[in-house]
Formats: C-alpha cells, sequence, structure tokens
C-alpha cells in the first residue's frame, strides 16, 4: 500500500504551481539569456579578470588566504583558481580547463583562463545584438577549425635535438620569465641540467617530472640555488656516522626494533643475576639481526619506522649511516632512485633487493642537515633523479620559485614530445586575429559576427601584456597591426616600452605550439559549454540549518 499512496501523492501535481510545484521545495530555478546565460558570462568574466592582470613578465601577484587561513602570493592561475574555491558552475568550468591544461601541459593556464572569459565577455555583446547561442556557438566552432589550421602553418622551427641544453634553455626561459622575471637566466641552466640529469643515455629522450625533485631551504637568495643529480631527504642522519661511498643500501618499511609480544607476559626474577641478564637474549638478537645485515655489505640502512636505541647501538658499531624516512612516499622515492626493494621484514636482504648508491653525505645547508644521496654518470636510466635545491628570504618566494621550476620541467617534458615553435610576446595571437577577421569577412550568414568577435578576443594577449606593462595597448596594438600587415608575422609586444613598444621575438621570445593548442582547445570548449546552458536548477544544499533548540 506505502508505494500506491506515494505514486498517488505524486501524480497529484497542482499544474498551477508550474516547475515550483514539481520540484522539491527550496530549490533555485533560472533560464533564458537574462536569467541563466548573461549570469554565466558575468561569473566567467570575473574568475578572467582577476587572473588577466597576472599574465607575462609583468604581470601582478595576487594574495589569496584560503580556508585554513593560509596565505598565497602568486602570479600562477593555476594555484589562483585553486585556492578560490570557487561555487559558480560556470566559473567552475574554467577552473577544470585550467586544471585540465596545468595536468597535460603545465603552463597557460592564463591563458586558458582569460581566452576562455575573454569570448563569453564578446559573446554577451553578441546576445544584445539579438544573435540566438546557437549561432554564436556554430561562428566560434567555425573560427577554432581554421584556428587549429593556422597555427600550425606559424611555426618558425622545430627543435631537432632534445639533448641539446642551449636549445632546452632558449625554450625555457620565456615560460621562467613569465613566472619570476628577472631570475630567468639563472634559472633556467638549472631546470635544464636537472631534466637532462634524469634522461635515459639511449632512445628517444624524454623527461618524468616525478624524477625532478624540488628541496626548499629557507635562507640565503635565489642565486645560491643548485642542482643534485640524485636524492636529498630533509633530514639528518640517526647516528654519528655521516659519509659512505659506493654504498649498498637496505631500505626497511618496517621500523627497526625489536618487536613486541602479542600478550602481556609476568617475568619473575628469583635473584641478582636474572636483573643482571635480562636484556642479554634480546642484545644478542639484536646483534645478530644487524651483524647479518651488515655482513651482505651493507653501508646505508633506511628505516621507514622508529629505530631503538639498542638497533642504533648496534649500527654504529658494525659502521653503517642510518636514515629515518617516515614518508611512505619518499621511501618509494627512494626505492626507485637506488634500485632497492623495501623489506616489511626485519633481515638481510637479498642481492636483488639491495640498492646502490655512488655517495651518501650528511651535509649542513642554511643551518639545515640534509642528507644527499648522490648518483654517478652510471646510474641506471630508470633510476636517474635530479633534485633542485632552491634557497630564498621568505616561504612566499620558495613557494613561487618552486612553481615556476615546476612549470620550467614541464615545458621540457612537452618539447622531448613536441618540439614544434610559435613566435611569443603575443605576435602568434595578433597573426591569428588578422587570418581569422579575413576568413569571417568571407563568411555567409550571422555566424560572421562571431567569427569576427572570436578574431577580436585572440587581441587580450598582446592587449594585456601591454596593459600590464604601463603602455598604452591602442598605440601597441596599432604598431603591431602595422608591422604583421607588412609581412612581419614574428613582431610581439616589447615589454620594457622601448621603442613603439613592439620587437621582434626572433629565436628568443618562444612558445610551445602544442601547449598553445592545448590552451586554445580548452578554453572554446569551456566558453562553447557556458554558451550551451538555458537554465539553471539548484536543488535545496542537503544539511540544513541548525535546529532550533
Amino acid at each position: 500500500k506505502f508505494p500506491i499512496f506515494n505514486m498517488a501523492k505524486a501524480m497529484a501535481l497542482n499544474s498551477a504551481a508550474g516547475l515550483a510545484g514539481m520540484l522539491k521545495a527550496g530549490h533555485k530555478h533560472m533560464e533564458g539569456v537574462d536569467g541563466a546565460t548573461l549570469r554565466n558570462v558575468e561569473a566567467a568574466k570575473g574568475l578572467a579578470g582577476i587572473v588577466r592582470t597576472s599574465l607575462g613578465p609583468n604581470g601582478m601577484n595576487k594574495l589569496v588566504i584560503n580556508h585554513l587561513e593560509k596565505i598565497i602570493v602568486t602570479s600562477d592561475c593555476a594555484t589562483i583558481v585553486k585556492e578560490l574555491e570557487i561555487q559558480h558552475p560556470a566559473a567552475k568550468m574554467l577552473e577544470l580547463a585550467a586544471e585540465m591544461q596545468e595536468q597535460e601541459c603545465g603552463d597557460a593556464t592564463n591563458l586558458t583562463v582569460s581566452f576562455a572569459g575573454e569570448l563569453l565577455k564578446m559573446c554577451e555583446d553578441l546576445l544584445r545584438m539579438g544573435l540566438h547561442t546557437s549561432e554564436i556557438v556554430m561562428g566560434y566552432k567555425k573560427a577554432y577549425e581554421f584556428l587549429e589550421k593556422a597555427l600550425p602553418e606559424l611555426v618558425t622551427e622545430t627543435i631537432a635535438d632534445a639533448r641539446d641544453a642551449k636549445e632546452l634553455e632558449r625554450v625555457v626561459t620565456p615560460v621562467l620569465a613569465a613566472k619570476q622575471f628577472g631570475y630567468e637566466s639563472f634559472l633556467a641552466p638549472l631546470v635544464v641540467e636537472a631534466c637532462m640529469g634524469t634522461m635515459g643515455k639511449g632512445g628517444k629522450p624524454q623527461v618524468n617530472t616525478d624524477s625532478v625533485r624540488i628541496a626548499k631551504i629557507m635562507g640565503g637568495n635565489v642565486h645560491q640555488s643548485e642542482v643534485i643529480h640524485g636524492m636529498v631527504i630533509m633530514r639528518g642522519s640517526e647516528g654519528a656516522i655521516q659519509h659512505a661511498k659506493a654504498a649498498k643500501i637496505s631500505v626497511f618499511a618496517c621500523g627497526i626494533e625489536a618487536s613486541a609480544t602479542e600478550a602481556k607476559g609476568t617475568v619473575l626474577m628469583k635473584n641478582a643475576d636474572d636483573l643482571m641478564t635480562y636484556n642479554k637474549s634480546e642484545e644478542k638478537k639484536m646483534d645478530e639481526i644487524i651483524k647479518s645485515i651488515a655482513d651482505t655489505g651493507t653501508k646505508v640502512v633506511i628505516s621507514g619506522g622508529t629505530v631503538s636505541e639498542m638497533a642504533m647501538h648496534f649500527i654504529e658499531r658494525y659502521g653503517m649511516l642510518c636514515v629515518k624516512i617516515t614518508s611512505k612516499w619518499e621511501l618509494r622515492r627512494i626505492c626507485s632512485a637506488t634500485g632497492s626493494t623495501a623489506l616489511v621484514r626485519l633481515g638481510p636482504a637479498t642481492a636483488e633487493e639491495l640498492g646502490f648508491c655512488d655517495a651518501v653525505d650528511v651535509k649542513e645547508i642554511g643551518g639545515r642537515k640534509v642528507v644527499v644521496f648522490a648518483q654517478g654518470d652510471n646510474a641506471a636510466d630508470g633510476c636517474r633523479v635530479s633534485t633542485i635545491l632552491l634557497r630564498a628570504s621568505t616561504e612566499s618566494v620558495l613557494n613561487d620559485l618552486e612553481r615556476a621550476v615546476d612549470d620550467g620541467v614541464n615545458c621540457i617534458r612537452t618539447c622531448c614530445l613536441h618540439g614544434g615553435l610559435v613566435p611569443g610576446a603575443g605576435a602568434t595571437e595578433l597573426e591569428l586575429s588578422r587570418k581569422i577577421k579575413a576568413y569571417g569577412d568571407t563568411c555567409p550568414g550571422l555566424e560572421q559576427y562571431a567569427i569576427r568577435s572570436f578574431a577580436k578576443a585572440l587581441e587580450f594577449v598582446p592587449r594585456t601584456l601591454a596593459e600590464n606593462s604601463g603602455q598604452e595597448p591602442t598605440d601597441v596594438l596599432a604598431a603591431l597591426y602595422a608591422a604583421h600587415a607588412s609581412g612581419k608575422a614574428g613582431v610581439g609586444v616589447e615589454i620594457t616600452g622601448e621603442g613603439n613598444g613592439t620587437r621582434e621575438t626572433g629565436k628568443e621570445i618562444v612558445d610551445l605550439l602544442h601547449t598553445k593548442e592545448s590552451a586554445f582547445r580548452l578554453a572554446v570548449d569551456a566558453a562553447v559549454t557556458v554558451l550551451r546552458v538555458d537554465q539553471i536548477i539548484m536543488s535545496k544544499p542537503a544539511g540544513g540549518g541548525k535546529l532550533g533548540i
């Protein structure tokens, strides 16, 4: 009877109540151009407006205080949108596009969000002109299809040898300059050296971003940063021994201590000898275990748990260096770097389970003790790890340096897979804008307005670069259009403002073709998805309010 009663109740729909009568109480509903589309456009414009001023080398930093009251000072778009905790569903789509761009290329997240916001800003005027959203979407799709074909034509060169340090430095310098302007000439060689240290000697060069580690030590200045071929553990050794050369390594995922009994027991001591010899058997057993580990040729012992005082005494006696690593992720990385296997039993490792490292040393950097696992040139291809040791005066600067270096490493990874380069400094976007505008003039129908708006949206990159560097954007754009019209497709914005605000990018200021393609694709997809929404229906949030008791 109960299901029939519920069905009868549900069927008694009050048609006069409309949608409110059909949905659960407490829902929100918006529809139409003014109710849904323009609201979504406003939210997306708001997010794009926040990150847009952070574009380029002269981009401004944002000071974000998250829900944990942690202060983040950065110009990195991916970090900003992640820490803002966006609630609006339309703006959330732009955040997801930025997140995907960060995963795929690790760079150009600002271009993705800002370009999507610019496209939606342009469609606002088109909607007020009377165009339907379907016509705008069709125009944007046609313009993007043309952009897909036109962008590869702008490739100026392709990196043939990804093992050439000078070529990689040239590619990674503009990426680092966009995040840490002024330090790019110092950081670029560090990033290239670290990445080349992880490349295998044979086969096609490739970079695994997880193999390039970043260690941050506060104090000193940025120019004291260095590259260490190997791994750095951010704590000192447990004992007095601090150096080991050509070391075999035993790694234990468990602690190095005597195992406790499962059940409680009572020990009855009858005389003084019982008291004196109480610990002898435990000491003897621990001595046997540590001796068996030392007999395998082990010079370094790594523990994933606690190391008892007794075990430490015998490790010191047999001349082994002991390191404690509490993080299981760090333990896995050290196993990967040294080619060892983490043991869950306390005992000697087999020859296959033992790892190897050329040198293990305890060093003091900036008043902090660290353990350096240094690798030589003969390290196996799968075990190559490099660490970039960053130094800076404050935590905020250190974190921003880490983000910049991370972008640089991702840039080199992309360069190894897709080596095509296009002009930077807004030159590519301006040339695409010219070509798409000309294409729009040849198209019949109402889509031509959307295609022209797409072309105008691309102008935001050189305009923003000019604005952020304190120049007059209209004058700079006019000079750029004049240069491009005369056939100079490589002319971009001069951020120092010298001359008329333009410069020939040449081989110095370049962007990766694959990164641009990915950013444009994700931006157009996000903008079109937002445009296709004509109704927003939100259910009442779960949980409700507090009880008035």
